[in-house]
């Protein structure tokens, strides 16, 4: 049964027209995804995008390239790609080097398009859903691992007060202290050179 709101638009998808980005709700709903930065995120769109049919180990997220797409922060950029290699969401086919030649990569969640020019090895070492394998980041999340619960502030057996004497008692003296010395007040007793010089 045809939709009333398309009645007549024969072919008409019920969306604007031109090319769309589809990222799997794999890709969304896996954990790797959960511990992506809002802007690894958004650079995993920025690739997503560049995805045509036929070019996947081909797509740019070079600094001269994102520029044109708001990117102004190279560090940022770093980081964000960063974390989407780590993650397992894009796979790097050619390694980019000064002056001119940039890095090329491919999604993960697509079979990987061969290509002239991938570097030795690249096309051996892709996996199809490395996002999949669920391996943490090297810079994963700040929250612990079993969960935001926080470490209890008292000690294991309890925050009883500590007895203000020791277990055993308090400590008593053995004996009186002496106010003088053993052997007399020594200012009542001649120096060494005082009997030094009387023996002479």
């Amino acid at each position: 049964m045809a939709n009333g709101r398309n009645k007549g638009l024969k072919g008409n998808s019920g969306r604007d027209p031109g090319g769309f980005t589809a990222l799997p709700w794999s890709v969304l709903d896996c954990p790797a995804y959960r511990r992506l930065s809002m802007h690894a995120r958004a650079l995993l769109l920025e690739v997503a995008r560049q995805f045509v049919r036929d070019n996947n180990g081909r797509l740019l997220l070079s600094r001269a390239y994102m520029e044109g797409r708001g990117w102004k922060s190279s560090d940022m950029l770093s980081k964000a790609k960063r974390e989407l290699l780590e993650g397992g969401f894009i796979h790097e086919t050619v390694k980019g080097h000064r002056p001119n030649k940039a890095s090329w990569y491919a999604i993960t969640w697509q079979t990987l398009d061969r290509h002239p020019g991938y570097d030795a090895g690249a096309v051996e070492t892709f996996r199809r859903g490395a996002y999949q394998q669920d391996m943490p980041l090297k810079n994963a999340s700040l929250s612990p691992p079993r969960g935001t619960e926080g470490l209890p502030i008292g000690p294991p057996h309890g925050t009883g007060s500590a007895p203000p004497v020791p277990s055993h008692g308090p400590i008593r003296a053995l004996s009186e202290p002496l106010s003088v010395p053993p052997h007399g007040h020594h200012l009542e007793m001649p120096s060494v050179g005082a009997v030094l010089q009387a023996e002479r």
